[in-house]
């Protein structure tokens, strides 16, 4: 049965956390705007997929959640079955998917080969049906002799050449070049695309989707994106409000989902007895929160990054430093560039230290409008990158000139 329209399929490997699911849900939304005969499709490990809203046109397919544990071996989230079970059920559906769903363009986030390989039997698939097959990597991936080392492990970088077209990049080189500085990457520098950021902007309806109030005033927004690895950075906030009963402005602290319950109750004691504090557990519309807020402290993930540039926000990063030393560089790359303010992890994690710099924290430097808007090209060169595979009037002007070069031969 011929299908109608263009298609996209995105790979998305989530199993603990927000950073993939909403990066690969931001370019799904910008692209059917642009095309109103394009589908796309999210594969997706995340346990919290079904709380996000969709654009027409934009669905997703979920597959069994496994989890990550200490020692760094993965167990399945809810299913009482062996790991290597789920993973088999996963690479199944994710295969038979792509078979079905005949996308024109594919694009694998961030985990080149999926979890444990589990993407490279429909990589191969769909590249013998001639499927344009391409890997999307944030800025900074970690610091570069691990990631040499986990690919070299894992078998990536040959397979990089094989199983890809391109390779896109979602941020600059002049923040992080990964051809400079991971050399295994220059054997394939001829396919990479550097993409610039992922702008963000307000949904059509501007108010958060949950039910709560925010401060009248302007306030500083603390989030942690997933909130799994984020009771660190609450609690060194909390300890400055505690310690500091003068500090001005009103925090409003998203935890993210996957904070433990145990320590979001925790803090849910602390946040009640001072009227400073407001706390969120989960907001998947958080485009407002961003542009109400008067700077930003966070983490400093590859989105809330993002969030930071779009919409022009002072902003305190405190990055974590385990499992990656992702947050760090970029953290780091961003400060040296005038963007944010880095305030390293401490072993005592002053209070004073954090009251100190949230007092500061709304005369830090903001990069102006046109330095942002330099840096946040991504969905605009995402789109022209995809144009040739999504765009049905122009695939059909190039099968009409195809058509007519073969009967002139």
């Amino acid at each position: 049965m011929r299908k109608l329209g263009s298609r996209l399929l995105i790979y998305s490997h989530d199993s603990f956390g927000l950073g993939h699911l909403r990066r690969c849900r931001t370019i799904a939304h910008d692209l059917v705007e642009r095309w109103r005969q394009l589908s796309v499709l999210i594969l997706s490990g995340s346990p919290i997929v079904g709380s996000f809203e969709f654009k027409s046109r934009v669905d997703f397919v979920r597959v069994p959640g496994v989890i990550k544990l200490r020692n760094g071996e993965y167990t399945s989230l809810s299913l009482h079955v062996d790991i290597e079970t789920t993973l088999a059920m996963r690479s199944s559906i994710i295969q038979h998917t792509a078979e079905i769903f005949e996308p024109q363009l594919f694009l694998v986030d961030k985990e080149p080969l999926g979890l444990r390989g589990e993407v490279k039997p429909a990589l191969e698939l769909l590249r013998s049906r001639g499927v344009r097959c391409v890997l999307g990597l944030r800025d900074v991936m970690d610091e570069p002799q691990s990631l040499i080392e986990e690919w070299e492990r894992k078998g990536v970088f040959p397979e990089l050449d094989r199983l890809y077209d391109e390779i896109w990049v979602y941020g600059l080189p002049e923040l992080f070049d990964p051809i400079a500085e991971i050399p295994g990457l220059r054997a394939v520098a001829h396919k990479i695309r550097f993409t610039g950021y992922l702008r963000r902007d307000l949904p059509g309806e501007s108010a958060p989707s949950a039910d709560y109030l925010l401060p009248s005033e302007p306030y500083v927004l603390v989030t942690t994106g997933g909130g799994g690895d984020g009771g660190e950075l609450i609690d060194w906030v909390l300890k400055a409000y505690e310690a500091d009963p003068e500090l001005p402005y009103p925090a409003v602290i998203l935890f993210g989902p996957f904070l433990p319950a145990d320590e979001r109750a925790q803090f849910q004691v602390r946040v009640a007895r001072d009227p400073r504090l407001r706390a969120i557990t989960f907001e998947a519309r958080v485009e407002p929160l961003f542009e109400r807020a008067l700077g930003v402290v966070a983490m400093g993930g590859y989105n809330t990054f993002c969030e930071i540039l779009s919409f022009g926000k002072p902003a305190l990063l405190v990055p974590r430093t385990e499992p990656r030393l992702e947050q760090l560089i970029r953290a780091e790359r961003a400060q040296a560039a005038g963007l944010v303010r880095l305030l390293p992890r401490g072993r005592d994690n002053d209070p004073l230290r954090m009251a100190y710099m949230l007092r500061a924290l709304p005369h830090v430097p903001v990069a102006d409008r046109a330095v942002r808007a330099r840096m946040l090209t991504g969905l605009d060169r995402i789109a022209d990158l995809a144009a040739p595979y999504l765009d049905v009037a122009r695939r059909t002007r190039a099968a009409r000139r195809s058509g007519l070069a073969r009967a002139a031969g």
